[in-house]
């Protein structure tokens, strides 16, 4: 599948994605990337942000990927019961473990546990081993669940502009090669 051919769903995670978060750069750069939009980025609430993926992908003219970061992950993992309109694939980045009591901010906790259904479509994973927000252990763990190919990133942090990767050149790599593999339904 080609950029062109899908809706390019951009699922930021807690506070959003800044101009230099490779989020940002993407959805620059592709044309049918768009961002999903919260009432509120600081103060996130679970049912308001899977309820604008679900909005989002219902509204889709294209075939949806998904490309989701941090607590996005969480949010678009919950969305996909209330899905109508097709998700082809997932990019998931830096899930994090929002079952962990030290997490910070606390309310974070209330967008878990993550469903542990096997996803409906295609997905990858990225997770980094010095993650301050989840634990590789604990992304191996969710994705074995959800039949998600999970990439190590190795000693990436957060993966975002505060950990180094504003450009992303290795995520635009395995993205563009996922994205080539995934398949327009019928």
């Amino acid at each position: 599948m080609k950029a062109s051919e899908a809706d390019i769903l951009i699922v930021p995670g807690f506070k959003n994605s800044g101009p230099d978060h490779w989020q940002s750069r993407w959805e620059e750069k592709l044309s049918t990337a768009r961002r999903i939009r919260e009432v509120e980025w600081h103060k996130p609430v679970r049912e308001d942000w899977v309820q604008s993926v679900v909005d989002s992908v219902n509204d889709a003219e294209k075939p949806v990927v998904l490309v989701a970061h941090s607590l996005g992950v969480a949010a678009a993992i919950h969305a996909i019961p209330q899905l109508r309109k097709p998700v082809v694939g997932a990019f998931f980045v830096a899930p994090p473990d929002v079952t962990n009591p030290d997490i910070r901010p606390k309310h974070l906790m209330t967008f878990g546990p993550y469903p542990r259904e096997p996803l409906p479509f295609p997905a990858i994973t990225v997770a980094s081993r010095n993650d301050p927000f989840g634990s590789y252990e604990h992304a191996d763990d969710i994705t074995s669940a959800w039949g998600s190919l999970l990439i190590d990133a190795g000693e990436a942090g957060h993966i975002n502009a505060e950990s180094g990767h504003g450009p992303w050149p290795e995520g635009t790599m395995v993205f563009a090669q996922f994205l080539s593999r995934l398949k327009a339904p019928h």
